[in-house]
């Protein structure tokens, strides 16, 4: 087996990497919506406003590692599933902010939708976002073992009420209880890592995955996902609204269940250490095709924003 010392490339490979998939991201993303002056407009400017705010395009990134990994070249092909990851990730942004649910005024350095643009508008931005993502994966040339529709039933059972909104729902109804470590891990793995997994099985499938290929990205997934928003707990606790680029401390505001909150910074910090070392050993089967998803969990244990 590869050794994970012999396959690490150059110190700066992950930061030229991830700028130059970002670049891609951001330039599909802006071609996948109708333009800001298309009838109606609003609704144009307020899915473009918010799609269009930058952020770290991780969802989109892993999707085309996850197919790179898998040793497609095509990465054209991967794209629209990649931008459909992102569309349906910042919808549930736009509705999460909303007043009647996470209700902030922060989002990636600058005001949420329904602050620009009213409730109304927000909602509707939302859902349109979730529509088009639909529309994008339609457009894809799936590979032989894996189906268009397979990769549409992946999508819904990933946006929807047993996965990503479970964890919201749960959420919502956790604010303010006493909850267990159980509990709190469940909302994180609806609320976040399940769509972390769908954006690299997607990658994976349309790549045309072996079954132990996409076996070992769903692990790795899961456990990074946790991770992922493990630190999120953290950094919500630990860094600054600016640092942040949303509003910091509004988890203890709003006495969300988090990790630091059941079992305290310091265990939470060594919990996000060990999901991170899990994922990193799901990668060992793809071997040296998976480094650059080990440099991508690598960095995420170190972020500060």
């Amino acid at each position: 087996m590869t050794s994970r010392k012999a396959v690490r490339p150059k110190a700066d490979g992950l930061s030229v990497y991830l700028k130059e998939r970002r670049k891609l991201v951001e330039r599909a993303l802006a071609r996948c919506l109708p333009a800001a002056t298309v009838r109606p407009a609003t609704i144009h400017r307020a899915m473009r406003y918010s799609l269009l705010a930058g952020g770290k395009r991780l969802r989109p990134i892993l999707t085309l590692a996850a197919a790179e990994a898998c040793g497609t070249k095509d990465v054209a092909n991967i794209l629209p599933a990649a931008c459909a990851v992102e569309l349906i990730h910042t919808y549930s942004l736009v509705h999460d902010d909303l007043p009647c649910m996470d209700d902030d005024d922060l989002r990636r350095g600058r005001p949420t939708s329904h602050k620009v643009f009213g409730e109304g508008i927000a909602v509707l931005a939302g859902d349109a976002l979730l529509t088009r993502a639909f529309g994008l994966l339609s457009t894809v040339k799936p590979a032989k073992r894996y189906p268009l529709s397979h990769l549409l039933s992946e999508t819904e059972a990933a946006a929807g009420s047993l996965q990503l909104i479970a964890g919201q729902v749960a959420d919502l109804e956790a604010e303010g209880k006493n909850l267990s470590i159980r509990d709190v891990r469940f909302i994180h793995e609806r609320k976040t890592a399940a769509m972390i997994v769908l954006s690299l099985r997607l990658g994976a499938m349309i790549a045309g995955a072996t079954p132990r290929q996409l076996k070992a990205l769903t692990d790795f997934g899961s456990s990074l996902g946790l991770a992922f928003q493990i630190l999120d707990d953290i950094l919500d606790v630990t860094a600054t609204s600016e640092q942040l680029g949303k509003s910091a401390g509004k988890d203890l505001k709003a006495a969300k269940a988090t990790y630091p909150a059941v079992i305290g910074l310091e265990a939470a910090r060594k919990e996000a250490e060990m999901q991170t070392r899990k994922a990193l050993r799901a990668l060992d089967v793809l071997g040296s095709r998976g480094v650059r998803l080990r440099e991508i969990a690598e960095s995420l244990l170190k972020r500060q924003g």
